[in-house]
């Protein structure tokens, strides 16, 4: 990755002249990205910040986003695992950001539900506004879907009491700090892409001035679900088990700084023509804001007097400043996604248009580096498989993993992922089961075996007892290991495995952490976000947590998988019925399509 410092802000300052020339004979507000190109930080954090209608705005955001490849920046960044006290400690850690902010806090979520979490949120979020911080807050239509989005609307009028902006010094300016919400691909506008999604889960404090800057991405949406709480503050053993990264800017680090490209990229989302300004509803002062507000600060007072919270937020100070490990970040994202035609049909035509596509950097870090160890953990992680057009050769993601373990005899693959007792997603996970792991295991013959449809979810007691099974699955070179054992609550046993929901990759020393779970609807309908790094240090701290996974789990297609996965189709539910019929789901998600969907 070519560090391109330089050219990130010359070409963000030939686009702000672009658009202060063509809005000055409009009677709107001139738009303005945000970069290092004015020292006035009242104008850094109003101007540059706000949001105009799509018809204002003399450039098309994705496109900048596909084309502005992002820079390399020298952080310090630290890892917030799946353990119930890092899940508590991640939560502690967004309202310590937020309530510790001095000018400016930027949230994206998919997920921002009305639940203790949610509310505590936009509590923290209007006394940041009423203390002078300027805040935005992105949510997806569809992830947050609501009839009215009240508590948004309340959150807005938080602006009404908004303190003053303030200058480098500390002083305060002539500016009110506000609150703006906007929601990603809305589906109450008509011409929507409804199937667009903003699968981001970001917030970015102070983004602008290095010194202060924190940025925070992963899997982890704003949620009881994903901080090991129930809405009561109770533990929740049940929780979905998250990856995230938090980064500060370095000292080492002399260009634009990770707070200011993270800023870049989220004002970038903020101005999607698909989205839709939120407007409030009334005063603060009207009776339904009063009351939303009231709840959210309430929450707030709640959450963080939950021992286990207080606890964590006491230890806050230190977390945020110590245990960081040095690094080399670049932002990937698939803001393209939001935009692109056709994604099914010409998925292959859109390889190589976005400078910063996840996908694409990731197959590239991985011809480039030829890594010995490639280790990976998603929830729902399928190897592509895209047919060409017109004569032209398709792509196997199957395959481009075989050919690169036989370019490099010391390579070794290991993946971590759900399994039908722990996953969320039964469709997925089908495709896991009859896909993921066949394909990559076991040779055309034997996966085609393994599909074909028993009665009840039954086996080929022949294939699976074969001395040919037994030596495909245990390759010592590929390991695909799924969460949950035989000790499970389920089984009757004292273990509760959770619902696994990290999506982090390990190469040796570098890797990637955020919110893409490599599915189909990651690659080509949703906008992902996440950091790939460099860094030994933090590639231990992964490595460290993949084997805590890994020491959760059974080797798919072993005798104690076969042997769960019959105790689970043995039982009464949802997930025993849908394992039972793992080979029809897969086979009719791929007849119908609907397998490019989830």
């Amino acid at each position: 990755m070519p560090l391109n410092t330089r050219c990130f802000r010359s070409a963000l300052l030939a686009m702000l002249v672009l658009v202060l020339a063509a809005c000055a004979g409009t009677p709107t507000k001139p738009v303005a990205m945000p970069a290092q190109i004015s020292t006035d930080l009242t104008v850094r954090h109003y101007d540059y910040r706000t949001w105009y209608p799509p018809e204002t705005i003399p450039f098309d955001p994705i496109e900048v986003g596909k084309t502005l490849q992002s820079p390399i920046n020298e952080v310090r960044a630290k890892a917030i695992g799946p353990e119930y006290g890092d899940s508590v400690q991640s939560l502690a850690t967004k309202l310590w950001l937020i309530e510790n902010a001095r000018y400016t806090v930027d949230m994206a979520y998919y997920i921002f539900k009305r639940d203790r979490v949610g509310y505590a949120m936009l509590g923290a979020l209007c006394n940041a506004v009423k203390r002078g911080v300027d805040v935005r807050l992105t949510i997806d239509s569809g992830g947050s879907i609501h009839p009215t989005h009240s508590e948004l609307k309340a959150l807005q009028t938080c602006s009404e009491d908004g303190g003053m902006l303030r200058d480098a010094a500390g002083n305060p300016t002539d500016r009110k700090a506000r609150a703006q919400v906007v929601i990603v691909n809305a589906i109450s506008k008509v011409f929507v892409k409804m199937n667009r999604r903003s699968h981001d889960k970001l917030i970015v404090v102070d983004g602008l001035v290095p010194q202060h800057s924190a940025v925070m991405t992963g899997g982890r949406n704003i949620s009881v679900d994903y901080y090991g709480i129930t809405d009561d503050g109770e533990h929740d053993p049940s929780a979905y088990q998250d990856m995230e990264l938090m980064v500060r800017a370095s000292a080492a680090d002399g260009g634009t700084s990770i707070g200011e490209a993270a800023t870049v990229y989220y004002t970038l989302l903020f101005l999607n023509p698909g989205n839709k300004y939120l407007r409030a509803s009334g005063t603060g002062a009207s009776a339904r804001n009063r009351k939303e507000r009231d709840k959210a600060q309430a929450d707030l007072a709640y959450l963080k007097n939950v021992p286990a919270i207080r606890e964590a937020y006491a230890r806050m100070d230190s977390f945020a400043a110590e245990d960081f490990v040095p690094a080399k970040v670049r932002i990937g994202h698939e803001l393209g996604n939001l935009t692109n035609k056709n994604v099914v049909t010409k998925n292959l035509e859109h390889m190589g248009t976005n400078k910063n596509s996840i996908r694409d950097i990731f197959r590239e870090e991985l011809i480039r580096e030829r890594p010995d160890s490639i280790r990976i953990v998603s929830p729902y992680f399928f190897f592509a498989k895209y047919k060409g057009r017109n004569g032209r050769e398709g792509f196997d993601g199957a395959e481009a993993v075989m050919k690169m373990l036989e370019d490099n005899p010391q390579s070794v693959f290991e993946m971590v992922t759900n399994s039908a007792l722990t996953s969320d997603n039964f469709m997925a996970q089908s495709v896991i089961d009859m896909d993921t792991a066949p394909r990559l295991l076991l040779t055309p013959e034997m996966a085609e075996r393994w599909r074909k449809g028993l009665r009840r979810g039954q086996v080929d007691r022949a294939l699976v007892d074969s001395p040919e099974w037994k030596r495909m699955v245990d390759n010592p070179r590929i390991r695909i290991y799924e969460t949950g054992r035989g000790d499970a609550v389920e089984f009757g046993g004292p273990v509760t495995y959770g619902k696994l929901h990290a999506k982090f990759m390990v190469f040796d020393g570098s890797g990637f952490v955020g919110t893409d779970n490599f599915d189909y609807r990651s690659r080509l309908f949703n906008n992902e976000f996440g950091f790939f790094y460099s860094s030994d240090p933090l590639s231990a701290e992964l490595n460290a947590e993949f084997d805590k996974l890994k020491a959760k789990s059974y080797l798919w297609g072993s005798p104690e998988w076969l042997d769960a996965r019959d105790k689970l189709m043995a039982q009464k539910g949802m997930k025993a019925a849908t394992t039972r019929y793992q080979r029809f789901l897969y086979k009719f998600s791929r007849s119908t399509g609907l397998i490019w969907l989830f």
